[in-house]
């Protein structure tokens, strides 16, 4: 996976995936300091980690300290759908 497309969706991914971390582990939140810039990164991902330290960088305020978060281990998606009914229209 390269590029700025990619990798922007990849870190889209992995945001939605620590929010949803956040949601339940509430503790972690509180390592964050206020106005931080989270800087998602994926353990042996060195071409994204590089990308999204870069796009930090850019985007960072001196005012605003940047927390690295680094994801270890992501389990695979799964559909969270149970049952589904599919019907071909006429």
């Amino acid at each position: 996976m390269t590029g700025g497309t990619a990798f922007t969706q990849k870190n889209t991914m992995l945001v939605t995936e620590f929010d949803r971390y956040i949601l339940e582990h509430p503790e972690s939140a509180e390592q964050i300091p206020d106005s931080a810039l989270v800087v998602m990164q994926i353990e042996g991902d060195e071409e994204f980690n590089k990308w999204a330290r870069e796009a930090a960088q850019k985007a960072a305020d001196e005012s605003n300290p940047r927390v690295y978060v680094t994801v270890t281990e992501l389990k695979p998606v799964r559909s969270r759908i149970e049952k589904l009914k599919i019907e071909l229209a006429a």
